[in-house]
C-alpha cells in the first residue's frame, strides 16, 4: 500500500491574497499633528503671557524720565542704564539687600526646621490631639493681617523685638510655619513607614532616624517648603513696613515705597530697582528648582 505526500504548487502559494499595508499604528500617548499644534500654541501663549510683564518692566527701567511709561515708545531712541546707577549710587539699596536676605533666609531656615519636624511628628506619631492640633494651625491662616497686626505688635513691643530682624522672622514665621507643616506632613505621610522601622533595626533613635533617612528622601519637599517660606518673608510689605522703624532695617518690599510719594512716583527708579529685587530670587529658585519637580519618593523602597 502507497502513500502520496499532497504538495502546494509554487504557483499557488503565490496566489495567496496578500493584505493591504495598513498605516502606521499610533503608540501609546503619542498625539497627533492637530493636537501637538495646539498643546504648542497654548504653551507658547502661556509663556508669553507670564514674560511680558517681565519684559515691559526691564523695558521702562532703561527709560531716563519718569513719565515715560505714559509714552513707552519714546523709550527706544534713548534708552539708559542711568536708573540702576542711580539706585545702587545714591539709596540704601545694599542696606535693604542685607535685612531681606537676613530677614528671608532667617525665616526659611527656622521655619523649615519647625514646619518639618512638626510634620514628621504628626505623621508618625499618633499622640492625643494630633488631628486636632493641625487644624488649630490651619485655622490660624484665616485671618487677615488687619487683625493679627495689633496684637502682634503689642507682643513683640513687650519682648522688645520691635526693629528688630529676629522679631519679624518670628512674624513671617507665624505664617509660613502652618503652611509648610501642612505641606511635609503629607509629603512624610507619602514615605513608607517601612523605612522607619529599618531605622530603629539599625539602632537609630526617632530623631537620628528622621535625620538621617527620612530628611535626604524628602528633598523636594523641603525644598518647596523653603521656597515658599522664601518668597513669604521676601515680598511681604505690611508686617515689614509696621515692624521696621529704621530705613537702613528695610526689606526691598519696603524699599520700593520710598519712591512714591504724595505727588510724585518715580516710576522708572521703581521699575529698575523692582529688576535688581528680581535678580536674589532668580537666584533662589535656580538652586532649588531641581528639588521642586524631582518624583516624592524615588528610590525609597528600591532593593
Amino acid at each position: 500500500m502507497s502513500t502520496t505526500t499532497a504538495k502546494t504548487p509554487a504557483a499557488a502559494v503565490d496566489k495567496v491574497p496578500v493584505a493591504p499595508e495598513q498605516g502606521r499604528v499610533r503608540r501609546r500617548g503619542e498625539s497627533g499633528l492637530g493636537a501637538s499644534l495646539a498643546s504648542h500654541g497654548i504653551l507658547i501663549a502661556a509663556s508669553l503671557t507670564a514674560l511680558f510683564p517681565i519684559a515691559w518692566l526691564v523695558f521702562l527701567s532703561l527709560g531716563p524720565d519718569k513719565d515715560d511709561y505714559l509714552h513707552p515708545g519714546d523709550i527706544w531712541g534713548k534708552m539708559t542704564l542711568d536708573n540702576y546707577a542711580f539706585v545702587l549710587q545714591n539709596t540704601n539699596f545694599f542696606d535693604w539687600l542685607k535685612s531681606t536676605l537676613v530677614v528671608s533666609l532667617g525665616t526659611t531656615l527656622i521655619g523649615v526646621i519647625i514646619a518639618a519636624t512638626t510634620g514628621y511628628a504628626v505623621s508618625r506619631m499618633r499622640f492625643p490631639g494630633y488631628r486636632k492640633f493641625m487644624w488649630v494651625l490651619l485655622v490660624t491662616q484665616m485671618f487677615p493681617v488687619a487683625v493679627l497686626m495689633v496684637p502682634m505688635y503689642q507682643i513683640l513691643s513687650e519682648l522688645q523685638l520691635i526693629d528688630t530682624y529676629f522679631g519679624l522672622i518670628l512674624v513671617y514665621c507665624s505664617t509660613a510655619v502652618p503652611y509648610c507643616a501642612w505641606l511635609l506632613k503629607g509629603y512624610f505621610d507619602t514615605i513608607p513607614f517601612e523605612i522607619d522601622e529599618a531605622g530603629r533595626v539599625d539602632g537609630l533613635t526617632p530623631f537620628g532616624t528622621f535625620l538621617r533617612l527620612i530628611l535626604p528622601l524628602a528633598k523636594p519637599g523641603l525644598a518647596v517648603a523653603g521656597f515658599y517660606s522664601f518668597i513669604t518673608a521676601f515680598g511681604e510689605v505690611a508686617f515689614a513696613s509696621t515692624f521696621l522703624l529704621d530705613d537702613t532695617k528695610y526689606t526691598f518690599a519696603v524699599g520700593l515705597q520710598s519712591f512714591v510719594s504724595e505727588h510724585d512716583a518715580q516710576r522708572n527708579l521703581m521699575a529698575a530697582t523692582a529688576v535688581l529685587v528680581a535678580i536674589p530670587v532668580s537666584a533662589f529658585f535656580y538652586l532649588v528648582q531641581k528639588n521642586l519637580v524631582t518624583g516624592l519618593t524615588a528610590g525609597g523602597t528600591k532593593g
